[in-house]
């Protein structure tokens, strides 16, 4: 079976903690791996979800060949508990909320978490209907050397400043009901989509 198609046929069980990790990925790198990595381990995952984006709204750039950065973000993930899917292209949609009502829609009983990097929680307040996001799952974010300190001092931080939870309980976050949030340190890699493709 594909990668595309795993995640169509049910394999779900009732209670499993999924991780879901959206981006353009555009390029994929060994940052992103970082926080699929860390997400897994940290929160006790099932699985992590690469949810692969068709364009990123809030770039002007289009993203590159979809079909090229789906097949980067498979060689890149390749690896036990880890999934690629391009559900966001078979739904018609970018919004990260409408992902979030799809998969709570049609898995009920799952516990997913939603993860990013600590760049995006710095910048998600310009996303559509975000505190809705963190009404709906549950949210890990994990430490990036980009962001650090304007992610922690970020509109959504403090906005949802009381329903963060302690790191050492970071486990318990997918069973937690939203809105709840972590913050997860761990050994920062530097490497960013946009450093990369300056290169080429």
């Amino acid at each position: 079976m594909s990668r595309r198609g795993a995640l169509r046929g049910g394999r779900l069980g009732r209670g499993m903690r999924i991780g879901l990790f959206g981006g353009s990925f555009d390029p994929p790198h060994a940052g992103h791996l970082h926080v699929a990595r860390t997400a897994l381990r940290r929160l006790g995952l099932d699985q992590v979800w690469w949810l692969v984006s068709p364009q990123n709204p809030l770039k002007a750039q289009p993203a590159g060949d979809f079909e090229r950065r789906f097949r980067a973000v498979q060689e890149l993930a390749d690896r036990p508990g880890m999934h690629v899917s391009d559900i966001e292209t078979r739904l018609g949609t970018t919004r990260t909320i409408d992902l979030l009502h799809h998969f709570k829609t049609r898995h009920p009983g799952v516990h997913f978490v939603w993860l990013m990097g600590a760049d995006n929680l710095a910048s998600i307040h310009h996303w559509a209907h975000w505190p809705e996001i963190f009404q709906t799952v549950p949210v890990a974010v994990i430490a990036r050397p980009q962001d650090a300190v304007r992610a922690r001092l970020s509109r959504a931080a403090c906005q949802f400043a009381t329903s963060r939870i302690r790191e050492s309980e970071a486990a318990s976050l997918p069973l937690q009901s939203a809105p709840a949030w972590t913050y997860l340190t761990e050994r920062l890699h530097s490497h960013s989509s946009t450093a990369l493709r300056a290169r080429h």
